[in-house]
């Protein structure tokens, strides 16, 4: 299963609905408190429930919103490569189509709603019949649909399986099932215990935050190997075991209460009769508590959250290395999600390297999808341009969220990107877009009119002369000669100045 879609509401700085597009590496970039780190929070709150890293409270309803009275944050993810089969009833397969469970474009859509910041009610938005006589049968229980059977007449094969009776009522009324897009509480009834399935088959969600905290509570947040035991908890043949392990205690310690009770009763019927063993179901035993104490640590027994911030995001490094190695080769059914803040802090860039690298492999493993926010322009060179989302505020200061796409150039430009979301200003940069008004044979246009510098050339044979040039052929001439020492070196502002010109001046001649 893949989360192909994130959609927050009044969730901190995003009060209309924002919608973002989620990939298998999807890398937010923006400037700083924009929002970046609000969206993996966000996701955390979705899939662990408080259990997480983030616990939502009341200071996460968005500002306005919560002025205009409204207090209901949304949280809504949208999943697509859903599992053929699925149980969420008994032991009987069925899928999500056949339960009409699938919005209008066929992919699973769930809405988590904190109202004033408490506990999530969840919603499924799908394509469901509203006809009455077939409306809501996921609300329903089995007695209801053995009357709706027998007051209309239906063929069933089976009516001691849910999903058998439902499918047959649906077929019944095929014609007229009225479909349309709804939202299923599935706080209600039934639905609750479809929803405790429904969520078995969602990806695990590991946030990995920034070094920005440092208490001890942090280090299951920084250290690889608590989220290691999650997925290993998570893999269907270890699940088997340990339930059969469970059982067979269960068994054990039913024979040693049962022969209680009988020596019990032998003395004291009366009060045997009260009692009987509280046991646990397989289902209700954490076994990620036996396995807490899990960690790397060094010669002297210090854990990594002791550890420097570098030693620490470095472990995470080679974390993600073998762990897209491993993913790999072992082609992993369980779906994961990986959330890493900031991977490049407190890292040399040719760290950021080696683990933009090992991102982009590990995003390729099967079933497995990689979030990242940066300030890196280093780790947004080694990407791709699909990979990108880029944050940016409007006037009105909503928040739109947008897949990179050529802005003042014509063409991707990872250069521009690094410009726009981080300020960061290269003469790699200035070339660029140099060259494009060059290549356009826009050059003679672009300096008509600017005001001019006085530039020392240097001739054939060491003579210098005086010519008049305009700040970006100044600026050019100075990254391309700099052995000619006769002028007075550019400043950052003159770069910046030059670049906002030649990007205002593309702008203006594509709208001629």
């Amino acid at each position: 299963m893949r989360l192909t879609k994130l959609k927050l509401k009044n969730f901190r700085g995003y009060k209309e609905e924002t919608i973002i597009d989620i990939d298998n590496l999807t890398v937010i970039v923006g400037k700083n408190d924009i929002g970046k780190s609000t969206i993996l929070e966000a996701l955390d709150i979705f899939f662990n429930d408080g259990k997480g890293v983030i616990k939502i409270d009341k200071d996460d309803i968005n500002k306005t919103a919560l002025a205009d009275g409204d207090k209901d944050i949304y949280i809504t993810g949208i999943f697509s490569d859903l599992p053929e089969n699925i149980i969420i009833d008994s032991v009987n397969e069925t899928t999500f189509g056949a339960e009409y469970l699938l919005n209008r474009d066929g992919n699973l859509e769930i809405i988590k709603k904190y109202s004033n910041a408490g506990t999530a009610k969840v919603f499924i938005k799908a394509n469901h019949p509203t006809n009455p006589n077939c409306a809501d049968l996921l609300l329903k229980k089995i007695t209801e649909y053995r009357r709706i059977v027998l007051q209309h007449n239906i063929e069933c094969e089976n009516q001691t399986v849910n999903a058998i009776l439902r499918n047959a009522i649906w077929n019944h009324f095929l014609d007229d099932l009225q479909i349309q897009e709804i939202e299923i509480d599935t706080s209600k009834e039934d639905a609750k215990n479809i929803w405790d399935k429904i969520q078995n088959y969602l990806p695990l969600y590991s946030l990995f935050q920034s070094d920005r905290k440092n208490s001890d509570n942090d280090s299951e947040v920084q250290d690889p190997l608590k989220e290691a035991v999650k997925q290993i908890l998570a893999d269907g043949e270890i699940s088997n075991i340990l339930n059969d392990v469970a059982e067979r205690v269960a068994r054990k310690l039913n024979d040693v209460s049962n022969s209680t009770l009988e020596k019990l009763k032998e003395m004291n019927p009366e009060v045997a009769s009260t009692l009987s063993p509280i046991i646990p179901a397989s289902s209700a035993l954490k076994w990620s508590d036996v396995f807490k104490s899990v960690s790397i640590t060094g010669d002297e027994n210090i854990p990594i959250n002791k550890r420097g911030s570098g030693i620490k995001r470095l472990i995470l490094l080679n974390f993600f290395r073998a762990e897209a190695e491993r993913r790999m080769k072992a082609g992993n059914s369980s779906s994961i999600i990986y959330a890493i803040e900031e991977p490049e802090t407190s890292q040399h860039t040719d760290h950021q390297k080696l683990l933009i690298k090992a991102i982009k492999e590990l995003s390729q493993a099967e079933n497995t999808q990689v979030l990242l926010t940066t300030h890196s322009s280093t780790i947004v060179k080694g990407l791709d341009f699909n990979h990108l989302r880029l944050i940016t505020k409007i006037e009105n200061g909503d928040k739109i969220i947008e897949d990179i796409v050529p802005n003042e150039l014509p063409y991707p430009s990872l250069n521009e990107i690094n410009f726009i979301a981080f300020r960061d200003l290269t003469e790699e940069y200035h070339n660029e877009l140099y060259g494009y008004i060059e290549a356009e044979g826009l050059l003679a246009d672009y300096k008509n009119g600017r005001p001019t510098l006085n530039y020392t050339k240097i001739y054939r044979g060491g003579r210098t002369g005086i010519e008049q040039i305009v700040l970006t052929e100044f600026i050019r001439h100075q990254i391309h000669h700099p052995e000619n020492t006769h002028n007075t070196k550019f400043t950052f502002e003159n770069l910046e100045d030059s670049v906002n010109q030649m990007r205002q001046f593309i702008i203006d001649s594509r709208q001629i």
